[in-house]
């Protein structure tokens, strides 16, 4: 009679990762992403005025503007930090565009008042500014839909 052992064969550890679910995850996140990015914009809703200017020069295309907007009740709202979306007053305004200005006096200081916001609250948050210490103060237009015609009549 004759003893059989079962003789176990050992499978060699196998040395690779299986990537295919780290895939899957990735572009799971790569869509969120993609999908939230356009929603992460913040800022004021203003109704910009339409103008048929020409684009402001930045000294340093690097350097991002200071952008101060004023809504149609005249309330000021500031770019920077946190809350942006929150009415600031005038001395927090001069002190936030003062902090800005110490660190990088050349940063542009532009102004984007709401179309049918009173012509005071503008010039007021431009006078703020220059307060603050900016040399300069541009506003922010809309392109015009169609250039209006000019006429030359001297009748």
């Amino acid at each position: 009679m004759a003893v059989y052992k079962k003789v176990r064969q050992r499978r060699k550890p196998m040395g690779e990762i299986n990537v295919v679910p780290y895939i899957d995850v990735m572009l799971v996140l790569l869509i969120i992403f993609m999908v939230t990015a356009p929603l992460l914009t913040q800022g004021v809703k203003v109704e910009l005025p339409k103008a048929d200017a020409k684009p402001v020069e930045m000294p340093d295309e690097n350097t991002e503007p200071l952008v101060v907007s004023v809504d149609v009740s005249g309330n000021f709202y500031v770019a920077i930090g946190d809350n942006q979306d929150e009415p600031i007053d005038a001395q927090e305004l001069m002190a936030k565009t003062a902090a800005v200005l110490r660190r990088n006096p050349k940063t542009p200081v532009m102004v984007k008042g709401d179309n049918a916001v009173n012509y005071g609250y503008v010039v007021s948050a431009m006078a703020y500014l220059q307060a603050a210490g900016a040399s300069s103060v541009g506003l922010i237009t809309q392109q015009p839909d169609q250039p209006e015609p000019v006429s030359n009549d001297a009748n």
